[in-house]
């Protein structure tokens, strides 16, 4: 299975997000993070991104008789690519997975008790934008210059992890 039909499923991109911070997790913290996935579904997902290079085994130790593993993203197997070849059937599924991702993860932000949108700065927008390509290409230009740096960042304990997610299509 290819690193895009691997990765068009909800659960797996939300281990994905997880580990995207650089940080390596157990499956034990990594289900602590996502409480509405069933403990063998989640070590399944786990698996199969491992099995893929898409997760790598950062740390083994012995614990309770069994061994613990600490996964990490490795973010160069971690991409979905399309070309020039993909299906419109094939873009809609990943479309589909993606904002099913974006779902679950909103319903997890707000299901913990927790949960102050007006205080964590959520957002969402959609603006209807006349551009020319040219204009499209720099206006992605513009948006990658501003997230690729923050990307790099670290976790810390003064930072949360926030999902970001640009969207841009056509509508006419």
């Amino acid at each position: 299975m290819d690193a895009s039909e691997l990765l068009m499923h909800p659960v797996r991109l939300r281990i994905v997000h997880a580990l995207s911070g650089g940080q390596a997790m157990t499956t034990i913290e990594l289900g602590e993070r996502m409480p509405d996935v069933s403990k063998a579904g989640l070590y399944r997902h786990v698996d199969r991104l491992a099995e893929a290079g898409v997760l790598e085994v950062a740390q083994e130790r012995r614990a309770r008789g069994a061994v613990e593993r600490r996964y990490r993203l490795r973010r160069e197997h971690a991409a979905v690519t399309a070309d020039s070849s993909t299906t419109p059937e094939e873009w809609r599924r990943a479309f589909v997975a993606a904002m099913a991702a974006l779902l679950s993860e909103f319903d997890a932000y707000l299901d913990r008790g927790a949960a102050d949108p007006i205080g964590d700065l959520v957002g969402f927008r959609q603006h209807a934008m006349w551009l020319s390509p040219d204009e499209l290409e720099a206006l992605i230009a513009d948006l990658r210059a501003a997230i690729m740096p923050r990307l790099a960042q670290s976790p810390t304990p003064d930072r949360r992890q926030y999902l970001l997610s640009p969207i841009h299509f056509p509508i006419s």
